[in-house]
C-alpha cells in the first residue's frame, strides 16, 4: 500500500475518533434544549430575612460603579438595614472610591504594585479579609461586577433560597445592552443559554450549577471556615465553585433572581473576555479533573463530568478551528487530485473513508444541522421564551440575533482558542453606559 493511503487512513482514523469525543458534550447541550419543558425551581417565600454583604471587586470603574450601588439602596425590595455593599477599589488611578463612597457603599482600598496580583481573584481574597475582621455576622453574600444591575427582589429570592437551606447558588445570567446592536442580540442569546436551559435542566435533575459568574450567593459560614477566599487564579470563580463542590457542597440555580451585565458589544470585547475564561479554565481543568473525576465516583455523583464535559468545550473550540478544517482540506484535496469520488472507487486503492462526493455530502448536512438545530432553533426557542428576561419588549427585537446566532457561534470559537494561548490581565472595560434595567 502507498505511503499516502497509508497516511490518509491514519489521519482519518484520528479524525473519526476526535468527532466522537466532540459530540459526547453536544449531546449534553442537545439534552439541555429539548428538556427546555421542564418547569423552573422555585423556593418558599421565607418570612426570616437574613443579613447580608454584597461584595464588588472594582478597577477603575468610575463610569459605573455609581449607578451600580445607588440601584441596590434604591429598588431592592429587602430591609436596607440588614444589608452593606462593600467595593473593593483594586489599583484604582481614577474615582471609583469616592463615587463608591458617595453612593452609599463601605469602601476597601487595595493599592497592590505586585503586577502578579492585578487579577480579580485577589480583590475578593482582600474584600472578604477584611469583612470577616469586622465581625459583623452576615448571613451569605452576593458577589457583584462594578457594572451589574440586578432584579428588585434579587436579595428576596436569594434569602428565600438560602431559607431553605442552598449554601451556594447563581442566579439567572441575562444583558443590560441586549439588543445595542446585532452582535449584542447574538452574544446574549448564546451566554444566555446556560441560564435558560442547561442551568434549569441541572436544578431539576438535581445535578450541580455552574456558580461562574456575577450575582452567586455563598454562605458566609463558608467563608469563614475556610478563612475568606481560597482562589488566586484568573478564573477565581470557577475554581471556588470546584472547590466547594470536593469539599461536598451542591450548588444551584435561583432562576428567578436575574443579574444584568454588560456583554461584549464587538468582536475586540468578547476577544478580551474569552481570553480569561479559556486560559484560566483550561488551566482549571489540567489541574482538577483527576479529583473531579474520582469523587464523581466517591460522591456518586455525575455533576463533576457533566462540568468537565462543559469546559472542554474550549479545547473542543481548538480543534474546531485548527484540527478540523485542516483535515477537511487535505482530505477534499486528497481525493480530488487523486480522482476518488465514490466509495466505490475509495475502497479499491485501500482508503478506508468515503470517496469526495459522499465526503462532501456528509460535511454538508452535518454543518447544515449544526446551524440550523443548534444554531437558529436554539436562538428562536430562547428569543420565544426569555425574551422579557432578555431586555426586550417584544420578540421581534431579537429575532436577527437568532439567526446571527450561529455566526457568533463562529466567533465564540475563534477567540476561545486565541484565548487558550494568552496570558489575560484585569484591564479597564469598554462599558456601554446608559443602557439597564
Amino acid at each position: 500500500m502507498a505511503w499516502h493511503v497509508t497516511l490518509y487512513n491514519v489521519l482519518t482514523t484520528i479524525n473519526n475518533v476526535l468527532l466522537i469525543l466532540i459530540g459526547i458534550p453536544f449531546i449534553l447541550q442537545f439534552l439541555y434544549m429539548f428538556l427546555f419543558w421542564l418547569p423552573k425551581k422555585t423556593f418558599k417565600k421565607s418570612e426570616v430575612k437574613k443579613r447580608i454583604c454584597v461584595v464588588i471587586p472594582a478597577h477603575n470603574e468610575e463610569d459605573v460603579i455609581g449607578e451600580t450601588v445607588r440601584r441596590l439602596f434604591e429598588r431592592q425590595n429587602y430591609p436596607k438595614e440588614l444589608f452593606d455593599v462593600y467595593v473593593i477599589a483594586h489599583n484604582c488611578t481614577d474615582r471609583t472610591a469616592q463615587i463608591a463612597e458617595a453612593a452609599g457603599a463601605k469602601v476597601l482600598v487595595l493599592d497592590d504594585p505586585d503586577p502578579k496580583r492585578h487579577i480579580v481573584s485577589y480583590a475578593l481574597k482582600f474584600g472578604y479579609e477584611s469583612i470577616l475582621a469586622t465581625g459583623i455576622p452576615y448571613d451569605f453574600s452576593i458577589r457583584l461586577d462594578a457594572d451589574n444591575h440586578i432584579n428588585d427582589d434579587f436579595f428576596s429570592l436569594m434569602n428565600d433560597a438560602f431559607c431553605a437551606g442552598v449554601r451556594i447558588a447563581r442566579p439567572y445570567e441575562s444583558a443590560l445592552n441586549m439588543t445595542q446592536n446585532q452582535f449584542t442580540r447574538a452574544c446574549g442569546l448564546y451566554y444566555t443559554f446556560d441560564s435558560r436551559f442547561s442551568s434549569r435542566v441541572r436544578e431539576r435533575l438535581h445535578m450541580d450549577a455552574h456558580v461562574n459568574g456575577p450575582g452567586s450567593m455563598t454562605d458566609m459560614e463558608i467563608i469563614r471556615r475556610i478563612g475568606g477566599y481560597d482562589t488566586v487564579s484568573i478564573v477565581e470563580d470557577t475554581e471556588f465553585n470546584i472547590k466547594r463542590m470536593l469539599e461536598g457542597e451542591r450548588c444551584h440555580f435561583v432562576e428567578d433572581a436575574v443579574v444584568y451585565e454588560d456583554l461584549p458589544s464587538s468582536f475586540r470585547d468578547t476577544m478580551n473576555r474569552n481570553k480569561r475564561i479559556a486560559a484560566g479554565n483550561a488551566r482549571l481543568l489540567f489541574r482538577f479533573t483527576p479529583r473531579m473525576c474520582w469523587n464523581s465516583i466517591k460522591q456518586l455523583r455525575f455533576s463533576f463530568i457533566e462540568q468537565i464535559l462543559t469546559y472542554a468545550f474550549i479545547f473542543i473550540c481548538l480543534l474546531l478551528c485548527t484540527w478540523l478544517p485542516a483535515y477537511y482540506i487535505y482530505a477534499v484535496s486528497y481525493l480530488g487530485a487523486m480522482g476518488i469520488f465514490t466509495a466505490a472507487d475509495a475502497a479499491a486503492v485501500g482508503l478506508s473513508g468515503p470517496g469526495l462526493w459522499q465526503l462532501l455530502t456528509i460535511v454538508g448536512i452535518c454543518l447544515g444541522a449544526l446551524f440550523l438545530v443548534a444554531g437558529i432553533c436554539q436562538g428562536l426557542l430562547l428569543v420565544l421564551l426569555d425574551y422579557k428576561k432578555m431586555g426586550a419588549k417584544r420578540r421581534r427585537e431579537l429575532l436577527s440575533g437568532a439567526f446571527l446566532f450561529p455566526a457568533f457561534t463562529v466567533v465564540y470559537c475563534i477567540t476561545m482558542t486565541f484565548g487558550l494561548f494568552s496570558k489575560p490581565k484585569w484591564v479597564k472595560i469598554n462599558r456601554n453606559t446608559g443602557t439597564g434595567h
